[in-house]
């Protein structure tokens, strides 16, 4: 098993900053791992924002590029999410994954709001 632990989440106003980090500890196995952040904002489907390889390739959804940027640290097994330019649609519960050897796993969530 792998546990997955977010922070960084909060009350932003609209053009502000935040940086969410993700931390996984267990059973980590990077060979092929992908990690990435997803959200879901109230009433709508959870949806991936941001990914990233453990070779360190990316991508991102086209509302959120120039704007966020993920990053993965190996040797501490972190994969953050920096997020620029915040917008209030970018409100939501956001979620890290990790996908490697031997299963999916999810974090328990952290809320962003960012008021207009």
């Amino acid at each position: 098993q792998v546990q997955l632990v977010e922070s960084g989440g909060g009350l932003v106003q609209a053009g502000g900053s935040l940086r969410l980090s993700c931390s996984a500890s267990g059973r980590v196995i990077n060979i092929n791992a992908v990690m990435a952040w997803y959200r879901q904002a109230p009433g709508k489907e959870r949806e991936l924002v941001a990914t990233i390889t453990i070779g360190g390739s990316t991508n991102y959804i086209d509302s959120v590029k120039d704007r966020f940027t993920i990053s993965r640290d190996i040797a501490k097994n972190t994969v953050d999410l920096q997020m620029n330019s915040l917008k209030p649609e970018d409100t939501g519960v956001y979620y890290c994954n990790r996908r490697q050897v031997g299963g999916e796993y999810w974090g328990q969530g952290t809320q962003v709001t960012v008021s207009s």
